[in-house]
């Protein structure tokens, strides 16, 4: 069978999804990355992989721009002609499946990473724009992800969407997250020093990073030691990005140290003491986070659908209400005060995710969702077995 897996930027498809495209190459199926052009692009095809360079914008919201994506997009189905399908967060969905409907390929899997709530039941603005881009918006998810089969990572968006009408219950799966290698992401003690406290992926504000800093303040001004660190990069095209400039603000007034991007994520786990997502985003399931729990770090995180996934409140880490700088310095300090109980949140944490949240478990759970998904579409591979 021939396996076509569509992300919206290479990063993800590099970092989050080779292990299914490993896995079923292993299999002896035909498998084809579609993204669009990029640094992580040029890695996966020098690995071996076969690359469909997509051309996409996925920022962009020129119509123009957009049928010029969808029409490049029908034509490269149109002539790889996959068995299945699998696209992956919204833009992905969207227009993967109209592409999938045009040239006739039924069975497809769409797989909801979080981002819910940008079409989901709490509207809290009132403008009329809004309120009609929202309605457009459920319509639109709501035919495309008929007669396919919807991975979500937590359940908070399954009942979401759900309870909204926009996907049959039967045809819905929870999958929690893209798992984590136990064997790349292990136990280190604590390092000698002052404590650091890291938060690490996009530096975005509905990322929390403005509480995270006020939160480090906080701590200053009670006479706590603890060095804040940022690890990631700032994104231009996003309007709620933090820019540079406020970044190196923080600085200079010893608030944070920002890291940037870094490649070795185990290496900086070692070095940390506790690890903070203090999000307000509408999360699937933080991949880092559960990196954090493998590599036995205690993590203060939000009551967010996807954060609470990973954290078990008061067992493997702490749950604070979210846009709350004072209660994530209070969480924190109590962690800074208490070393043992954090070598005791690190090791459950890491049975959690040996537990919930390996790589060969969210793999084998995704074989058995594109196995029930050709079932139902009579999708039969070359050889006698329908088998994934």
């Amino acid at each position: 069978m021939k396996f076509l897996l569509l992300a919206t930027y290479d990063w993800y498809m590099y970092n989050f999804k080779l292990p299914i495209a490993e896995e079923l190459q292993g299999r002896g199926h035909d498998v084809v990355l579609v993204t669009p052009p990029g640094e992580y692009a040029e890695k996966m095809e020098s690995n071996g992989y076969r690359v469909r360079k997509w051309q996409l914008d996925r920022h962009s919201m020129n119509p123009l721009k957009e049928i010029r994506s969808v029409l490049h997009l029908l034509l490269i189905y149109a002539q790889e002609r996959p068995s299945i399908a699998h696209h992956f967060t919204a833009k992905g969905i969207l227009y993967g499946s109209i592409a999938a409907t045009v040239t006739g390929i039924s069975s497809v899997v769409n797989a909801v990473t979080g981002g819910a709530s940008a079409f989901g039941n709490v509207i809290s603005k009132t403008n009329v724009v809004y309120r009609g881009v929202q309605w457009g918006l459920k319509r639109l998810f709501q035919f495309v992800l008929a007669g396919t089969g919807v991975i979500f990572q937590n359940p908070d968006d399954l009942e979401s969407f759900v309870s909204q009408g926009l996907v049959a219950e039967e045809r819905c799966h929870v999958i929690k997250g893209s798992g984590v290698d136990l064997s790349s992401f292990q136990p280190a003690p604590e390092p000698e020093g002052t404590p650091n406290i890291l938060l690490a992926g996009r530096l975005l504000w509905n990322k929390g990073v403005g509480e995270f800093v006020e939160a480090s303040r906080i701590l200053a001004q009670e006479g706590k030691s603890a060095r804040f660190v940022l690890v990631g990069n700032t994104d231009s095209s996003n309007p709620m990005s933090v820019s540079e400039e406020q970044i190196n603000e923080w600085e200079q007034e010893g608030l944070v140290e920002w890291w940037g991007f870094q490649e070795d994520m185990p290496a900086v786990f070692t070095q940390m003491h506790i690890v903070s997502s203090p999000s307000y985003y509408r999360e699937g399931v933080p991949k880092v986070l559960i990196e954090a729990a493998a590599c036995e770090r205690p993590i203060v995180t939000t009551d967010m659908p996807g954060c609470r996934e990973i954290v078990r409140d008061g067992v493997n880490g702490v749950l604070v209400p979210p846009e709350d700088s004072v209660a994530l310095a209070s969480a924190l300090s109590d962690l800074l005060e208490n070393p043992e109980r954090r070598r005791e949140m690190g090791a459950r944490g890491r049975e959690i995710v040996r537990e919930e949240f390996s790589v060969e478990q969210v793999v084998s759970e995704t074989m058995s969702v594109y196995e029930e998904v050709a079932e139902k579409s009579g999708v039969t591979a070359h050889s006698e077995t329908t088998a994934v």
